[in-house]
């Protein structure tokens, strides 16, 4: 689990709920239940209208990417990487066949499999960036459901306080109750906004953060595996993999794209 999320969510939630509650606010106030029942329900519904099922169903996967725990191994996996050239220096990349059968990493795995059977170099990067175009892909539509349902949100809290100011202005025979329907109305927009801005966006970005790190990985052994593949030394695939371990090459793809 990923904990600066969920100390963001909660530091979110204490910051606008200590807020209000601090300026002699009732926190009995913010539940309104029939407002909920308009923002999320309203946003669940635009959401399954605007995306097909399948796609739907990958929304578990995505609060996994976007909430689970996603260590920096890349130095880890760079010395393994350079503890292989090695190996393939004195015994040529057959000598990684079993290894790379049993490697947990599934894209690694396929890399090396694929320069083990000899597979031309062109080919080996042309297949392992598909795989990461393809990953890349699945990941941005993780992050265009949980962006469409922050979009939808604020537009249903609107129509929840317009469904109740109907409801107040309907009902005008007592005056003094005017100002709390009011205030109970205007919950509706409160929601949201809070929640396409404390939730449904945050997430989306967070996923789009988390695919970011991975295809970052994917790169680094991508030229690492083709360094296998071409027999270079130890020194000169740290050399190419040293790059990757500064925070600028993480942000730039096109950085790492040259080495290839």
């Amino acid at each position: 689990m990923d904990i600066t999320s969920i100390i963001g969510l909660l530091a979110g939630a204490v910051a606008l709920i200590g807020g209000f509650i601090w300026e002699g606010g009732s926190l009995s106030g913010l539940l309104q239940l029939n407002a909920a029942l308009i923002v999320f329900g309203g946003t669940f519904a635009a959401v399954m209208i605007s995306f097909t099922a399948s796609r739907l169903r990958s929304i578990p996967a995505a609060l996994r990417l976007a909430f689970g725990s996603n260590p920096n191994n890349d130095e880890e996996k760079a010395e393994e990487i350079i503890s292989m050239a090695a190996i393939t220096r004195r015994g040529g990349v057959l000598a990684l066949e079993k290894r790379a059968e049993a490697h947990p990493d599934p894209f690694t795995r396929e890399g090396l499999l694929l320069i083990i059977d000899g597979t031309d170099p062109d080919q080996v990067r042309q297949i392992l960036e598909l795989e990461m175009d393809a990953r890349e892909l699945k990941h941005e539509s993780y992050a265009k459901i949980f962006e469409a349902a922050g979009g939808y949100a604020p537009t249903m809290g609107i129509i929840g306080t317009v469904m109740g100011l109907i409801r107040v202005l309907s009902n005008l025979s007592d005056p003094s109750n005017l100002g709390a329907s009011i205030a109970v109305a205007f919950t509706a927009t409160l929601y949201g906004v809070a929640s396409a801005n404390l939730l449904f966006l945050p997430i989306a970005s967070k996923i789009r953060a988390q695919s970011q790190s991975q295809i970052h990985t994917m790169e680094m052994l991508l030229v690492g595996i083709l360094s296998l593949q071409n027999g270079d030394p130890q020194h000169l695939v740290r050399k190419k993999l040293s790059s990757f371990m500064s925070e600028s090459a993480s942000d730039e793809r096109s950085v790492a794209r040259g080495f290839l």
